[in-house]
């Protein structure tokens, strides 16, 4: 009999000698074997969810408290975070806040000494507006005026780590009125909070909270440590439902922007809190561990349950959230609608976590491939996490029954695919290639014998949203991040110094296509990286970007993103219909053939996907039109 034991002995032994089932590696120089440990993702407390405006100094007291009493602390909750409503917008006449003694016995500085004082890390909240949210929103109210730090940002942000703060969420309410810009508003917030850091010697972590309403994932990296990716996932005096932990999650899959100590954040969690079940809480605890979230609980920790409590401290399930490699998971797997397989790389080689996600109404027998995931051969050990039960894999899958409206967490260990290795000269790497598009794990060596963290910018293909990675100190290393590829050839192009070699490292899974106009030879492509339903479908220069990389389900639909569909839009069915990006519904306006002769038809329209008006500059609008053989409704996929 093959145990578990012996089957991990195996697919080592077999990895050392043969790099079972994967090609041999390409030519390259060897990068280094330090993996280096990046910032996890923050963990911890936060009020709004459960107290919102209603807060003071013995309720954040109280849930201090807690957070040591509970265990929480010792499982890595180190967050005690004050949000909205502690503050009613006064400011003394040099312009520094003011605070309600009342609320604050001995001000703000008292209980960000209290927190401190419990071996915790004190976080505030402000707007980047004249006014915060709570006077839009007040909840209850009344409404004050001037609780934002629009005109003093580097006063206030002084003021927050002077009394104690390590943590400030920067919200949006006052600069959306004001219609301000996003990235120049927080790029000021980013230098005021560092300056901050560098006066009093404490590091003021940055929270950027606009909603994903300026696509933060294009532009955050390398300015906070975390932004948000959508809306609140619960509002005032909601009941929690597996449904918000959907959305918010699905709104979190930008895997390109996460990596290096920076984090898409899906905002606080709603474990604990009335109305969420024990498999909703274990799908959310999942989703958020697998994705390598921020993990900042909303409820009320004085009140938990041994259930709430036992889903938050599972050592393995933490483990895959802080794992030192920082990385999101992907999709890899969606072989029946809202039956989605999700998958982490981890530290170390051949190690992933794996999230199969059973969306729908009945129980469903769901498998992971190895091949997927960027794990060569048939063997491997799988464990889940929850129940401890594990399980040997022989034939390269591993397939569960996984509940209704219920998850499976996974650990997989086996024997990671052939990777290729590519030295970085000039700043550039070049000649990468890709047998499919799709994402990839790219593992930069570098060297860095500053004390802190240098920045560098990477850009794929010269087109791609170029990102900012962190290279921690260290005198040699690699860091990770995940890239999006064009089938066939690429550049990595690294700006600054430290980077020497790259090892990129295909995740089959995520496999897709560019769809290219046989007219202009521009890519079908949605403008700005934009995750916004609704935003419509245009030609622009190909680069093998995720906006551009669309796969074709066995359902007809042409996927990007993961999960957005190219969408006949309103269902329209007449010449001129925007061709646009929309959640999967499985609605025949989402459904496409693609034809011999290279054109792309809709099925409930029967109309051709066509560049309006025969155009091929970039910016060229998609929509439907009736066939009619031009070279505009044609299109090639590579």
């Amino acid at each position: 009999m093959l145990t578990l034991t012996r089957l991990l002995v195996l697919i080592v032994a077999l990895s050392t000698v043969t790099g079972i089932g994967g090609a041999p590696a390409s030519a390259g120089p060897a990068i280094s074997a330090n993996q280096v440990r990046v910032p996890a993702a923050p963990m911890g407390w936060a009020s709004w969810n459960t107290f919102f405006e209603n807060i003071d100094h013995n309720v954040i007291k109280a849930q201090a408290d807690a957070l040591v009493s509970s265990g929480l602390a010792a499982a890595g909750y180190r967050y005690v975070n004050i949000d909205s409503g502690w503050w009613k917008g006064t400011r003394d006449s040099a312009g520094d806040i003011t605070v309600d003694e009342a609320q604050w016995p001995g001000g703000m500085k008292a209980i960000a000494d209290y927190i401190h004082g419990k071996g915790l890390k004190a976080g505030i909240y402000t707007d980047a507006g004249k006014n915060g949210c709570g006077y839009y929103f007040p909840t209850p109210g009344p409404p004050h005026a001037g609780t934002g730090s629009e005109g003093h940002y580097e006063q206030d942000m002084l003021r927050f780590s002077r009394w104690g703060f390590d943590y400030v969420k920067v919200d949006w309410c006052g600069a959306d009125v004001e219609k301000l810009d996003a990235p120049g508003t927080y790029r000021a917030l980013s230098d005021a909070a560092a300056k901050a850091s560098a006066t009093t010697g404490r590091e003021l972590v940055l929270s950027i909270c606009e909603w994903g309403k300026n696509d933060p994932w294009n532009w955050a990296p390398g300015m906070a440590p975390l932004w948000r990716t959508g809306t609140d996932i619960i509002f005032a005096h909601e009941t929690p439902s597996i449904g918000m932990v959907h959305e918010n999650f699905d709104k979190n899959q930008r895997p390109t922007a996460q990596h290096t100590g920076y984090y898409n954040d899906p905002d606080m969690m709603m474990i604990g809190m009335p109305g969420l079940s024990a498999a909703a809480s274990r799908v959310h605890m999942s989703l958020w561990a697998v994705g390598g979230s921020p993990m900042l609980l909303g409820n009320d920790l004085a009140r938990m349950d041994d259930n709430a409590l036992s889903v938050l401290t599972n050592r393995d399930v933490l483990a895959v959230g802080q794992d030192p490699r920082g990385l999101p998971a992907v999709e890899v797997a969606e072989d029946v609608r809202d039956q989605q397989v999700y998958a982490k790389v981890l530290s170390g080689t051949g190690r992933r976590a794996v999230a199969l996600l059973n969306r729908t109404s009945s129980a469903a027998t769901m498998t992971v491939r190895l091949a997927d995931l960027g794990l060569a051969g048939r063997m491997a050990a799988a464990r889940d996490l929850w129940s401890g039960v594990a399980t040997p894999i022989t034939n390269g899958s591993h397939s569960v029954t996984v509940p209704a409206g219920d998850a499976v967490l996974l650990s997989i260990a086996g024997s990671e695919a052939s990777a290729a290795t590519y030295s970085v000269v000039n700043s550039s790497a070049t000649g990468i290639t890709a047998r499919t598009g799709g994402l990839a794990v790219a593992t930069f060596e570098y060297t860095n014998g500053d004390r802190v963290a240098r920045q560098t910018t990477l850009q794929v293909n010269g087109g791609q949203v170029p990102t900012t990675l962190a290279l921690p100190p260290t005198p040699k290393g690699t860091v990770s991040a995940i890239v999006s590829l064009a089938k066939g050839t690429n550049s990595l192009t690294l700006s600054g110094t430290g980077v020497t070699a790259v090892e990129v490292r295909e995740l089959p899974g995520t496999a897709g296509t560019e769809v290219i106009g046989s007219q202009s030879g521009r890519c079908a492509d949605i403008n700005g990286n934009t995750i916004t339903n609704g935003t419509q479908a245009q030609l622009w220069d190909c680069n093998g970007g995720e906006q551009q990389t669309f796969t074709l389900t066995s359902r007809k639909e042409l996927v990007v993103y993961g999960n957005k569909c190219l969408d006949a839009w309103d269902h329209g069915t007449t010449n001129g219909t925007k061709v646009a990006i929309y959640e999967c519904t499985g609605g025949t306006n989402q459904q496409w053939n693609l034809n011999a002769d290279g054109t792309i038809t809709g099925v409930q329209s029967g109309l051709c996907l066509d560049a309006y008006n025969a155009a091929t500059t970039n910016g060229t609008k998609l929509v439907l039109w009736t066939c009619n053989g031009a070279a505009n409704q044609k299109w090639t996929r590579n």
